[in-house]
């Protein structure tokens, strides 16, 4: 069952925090996630790492049940299913996916995600997901901006008559198998 959180800003909206505990359906203590900070390559972007750390760990998952991957090995699945979520930091989106390729972690995460885990995206780490780059993981076929000002309307997405989202900073796209809404 695809579970999946594109966001600009992780969980700034407490309700996004709030739907990702609804999905993973366990006491948060007991959650363990896999925490991607791979796209941060510039000094913005590693400025707003302890935020997405932070999102986790307000979430009450502990810090010994979130595990740093850099995408600098490769992980055999068996590792990465032991985990209920991936949270992918933001940043450099080419360099991003350029790593999960060369980590062949693409596969891994389809895997993952058709298994039942859920995928969180941070701004670059959401850009990846959707048309843009040709390579890209596919979780929507449309082009997204993130940081925006005005996002599109909240609810459902029409995936064949939408071309384009953009998320505010307190928006998330959630996918859960067959359903796509902008949560606000």
């Amino acid at each position: 069952m695809k579970k999946i959180i594109l966001t600009s800003a992780g969980f700034e909206n407490k309700k996004i925090e709030q739907k990702f505990l609804d999905m993973v359906n366990k006491p948060s203590n007991k959650i363990r996630a896999i925490w991607i900070p791979t796209a941060a390559t510039y000094d913005a972007a590693k400025a707003v790492l302890p935020k997405c750390m932070d999102d986790l760990l307000n979430a009450g998952i502990s810090a010994e049940n979130i595990k740093t991957y850099n995408l600098d090995y490769v992980m055999e699945y068996e590792e990465l299913a032991a985990f209920d979520t991936v949270y992918v930091c933001g940043g450099n989106s080419r360099y991003l996916l350029d790593k999960m390729y060369e980590a062949n972690f693409v596969s891994l995460l389809e895997r993952f995600i058709d298994q039942g885990g859920i995928y969180i995206g941070v701004s670059a780490g959401s850009c990846i997901c959707v048309n843009g780059f040709e390579d890209n993981l596919g979780f929507l076929p449309c082009t997204l901006s993130v940081h925006c000002i005005e996002g599109n309307i909240s609810g459902d997405i029409d995936i064949n008559h939408t071309s384009h989202i953009n998320l505010t900073n307190s928006q998330a796209i959630i996918i859960e198998e067959e359903e796509r809404y902008i949560l606000e």
